[in-house]
């Protein structure tokens, strides 16, 4: 059996260190990390999660940033490089669906990779649904 492929874009990656209470679907990013950790699913990810992810919590938890970012430094998550097909796709995304370049990024990755993006980001989800490879976190589940 092949192993997926998913994109956990920002939305997700930082409920994996947010306080659980302040964060809906904690459950669902923390048993998504739990399969990327145990390899029953490949965690494919542009490199700018960790400046995205990083912003984010070097605003709201400056105290606790650098333990909460070096512990995501530390998954060592796989970072996709641009790639032609991956440059493609983004521009696809963001012409014909009118969404950001880096929240496409995410996406992309999941186009070239087969594998699929998971996002909380509503807005975009109801944005770009029609190019297929995207799903809800909360209605992602586990293989």
């Amino acid at each position: 059996m092949a192993i997926r492929i998913v994109v956990p874009d920002a939305s997700v990656v930082l409920k994996w260190v947010l306080p659980p209470a302040d964060e809906p679907d904690a459950a669902k990013a923390l048993a998504l990390r739990s399969a990327i950790a145990e390899e029953s699913v490949r965690a494919v990810l542009p490199s700018l999660w960790l400046y995205e992810v990083g912003n984010t919590v070097a605003r709201r938890f400056p105290a606790q940033a650098e333990r909460w970012i070096g512990a995501l430094m530390r998954f060592q998550l796989e970072e996709e490089h641009p790639s032609p097909s991956w440059l493609r796709s983004v521009l696809h995304l963001t012409d014909e669906y009118g969404v950001a370049f880096y929240d496409a990024a995410y996406h992309a990755v999941a186009m070239v990779h087969r594998g699929v993006l998971v996002t909380a980001d509503r807005r975009y989800f109801d944005r770009a649904e029609g190019a297929g490879a995207v799903t809800l976190l909360s209605d992602w589940s586990p293989p």
